[in-house]
């Protein structure tokens, strides 16, 4: 009886949302959604969100100081966002992936506090804010997931300052292949062979190091047989060699998976 109520509950779901709703979605227990939801909340958390956002390459999603009204489930895509100074200069604040919520660290302030451009062709779920916050009163496993989400982020943030604070130029880039490698894993996609989405300028902003000293720890890592690298192909040839480099100052390699 229970398995003829799921299987209506699905049939009923796909007529309504025949491709693109959260039943629809190979990511919806992976990150956006808690488990165990049931056929009504799961209808009440579908109902608030607005899908199919695109955002084209060097496309900003948002900038510091847009106001704040939704968080964004990234579909597919890649983005980086970052903070410019009053000098003018730049500074990168993360990269996301497929799978991750973008927009959270507005939450304080009510309005953006970075930019978010995308660095390839994207699409997110829109995801009102508002809606969502009255829905986790509801539903409580709704509202304790967001907060997990919320930690994660909290923690990435804290393991970064780690990371810049005490670790080497060798240590800092072996943290951060090893940190795509678990997210790329995550979501079913190779650990050991992806593009490199972000410029190596970009890489070295977010780790504090110079360009010169990216390229260069790029290249020693190759000629070493760590990874092969041809533009931005990557191949991770030796993970226990890398962990156990990013790994000399600290107990767990930082950034752990979104």
């Amino acid at each position: 009886m229970q398995q003829k109520v799921h299987q209506l509950f699905a049939e009923i779901v796909d007529a309504r949302y025949p491709k693109s709703g959260c039943a629809a979605c190979d990511l919806r227990d992976l990150w956006c959604l808690p488990k165990g939801l049931n056929g009504d909340e799961f209808l009440q958390v579908d109902r608030i969100i607005n899908r199919r956002k695109r955002v084209k390459r060097n496309e900003y999603l948002y900038r510091a100081g847009d106001p704040f009204r939704s968080v964004y489930a990234m579909r597919t895509g890649f983005f980086k966002t970052f903070i410019t100074s009053a000098r003018g200069l730049e500074h990168v604040s993360g990269f996301h992936m497929t799978g991750e919520l973008l927009g959270m660290n507005a939450i304080c302030e009510d309005k953006h506090i970075c930019n978010a451009i995308a660095l390839e062709d994207s699409e997110l779920c829109e995801i009102p804010f508002a809606e969502l916050e009255m829905l986790g009163r509801k539903i409580p496993s709704l509202q304790h997931h967001f907060h997990k989400i919320m930690s994660r982020e909290i923690f990435r943030n804290q393991s970064l300052a780690i990371l810049l604070s005490s670790m080497s130029a060798d240590e800092r880039l072996a943290a951060f292949l090893l940190n795509l490698s678990q997210r790329m894993g995550a979501r079913g996609y190779s650990q050991t062979e992806f593009q490199l989405r972000m410029t190596r300028g970009d890489i070295g902003n977010y780790l504090g190091l110079k360009l010169e000293t990216i390229s260069r720890t790029l290249s020693k890592f190759q000629e070493e047989g760590l990874i092969s690298v041809r533009n931005k192909h990557l191949v991770l040839n030796d993970l226990t060699r890398l962990r156990q480099i990013a790994e000399h100052t600290t107990s767990g390699t930082p950034g752990t998976p979104t």
